[in-house]
């Protein structure tokens, strides 16, 4: 079916990205996560380097499924790798508003690139990368919400707490 474009800052990526990845590369020819350089947030958890290793990490074992960052406009991002779909994932309905106005922004500015909507598995609508960061800063761990890879990151980096069991 194509190459489609999943952006976003994913700071950090969680399991309901990865559920999204997993399920557009079962329908998509090529996926290519395009982590997005974000000047705007002031205190990111990980650095543009750390995020674009850690998915790479969590993404080692799909074929067709590339990571890259780019900075600038997506539409221009989209256009530069061959495509003319984007592929954003709808958690609630504030989610719709937000995505939708940007899907008809972006189809008018390129002149027709797409926006393909896929809801959120039930399991992951209360995930998102905002509330990890929140709980991170006061050192909690959500291990339920992160890839182990990029848990492991946290604990390394010392924005977490162990999450080793200490139930004895």
């Amino acid at each position: 079916m194509g190459v489609v474009v999943y952006p976003g800052s994913f700071d950090p990526v969680t399991v309901g990205h990865m559920d999204l990845i997993r399920r557009a590369a079962g329908i998509f020819d090529q996926v290519i996560v395009g982590i997005l350089v974000n000047s705007e947030k002031k205190s990111p958890l990980f650095s543009l380097e750390e995020r674009v290793i850690m998915l790479k990490d969590a993404c080692r074992n799909m074929e067709n499924v590339s990571v890259e960052s780019f900075d600038g406009l997506l539409i221009d991002f989209v256009r530069a790798k061959g495509s003319k779909t984007i592929i954003r994932g709808l958690r609630e309905l504030m989610d719709f508003e937000m995505e939708l106005q940007m899907a008809q922004v972006n189809r008018v500015a390129s002149g027709g690139i797409e926006t393909l909507f896929l809801p959120t598995d039930p399991r992951f609508s209360n995930v998102s990368s905002s509330v990890v960061r929140e709980y991170a800063r006061y050192g909690v761990s959500l291990p339920d919400f992160v890839p182990g890879n990029v848990l492991l990151a946290m604990e390394k980096k010392g924005i977490l707490k162990s999450t080793k069991q200490e139930d004895q």
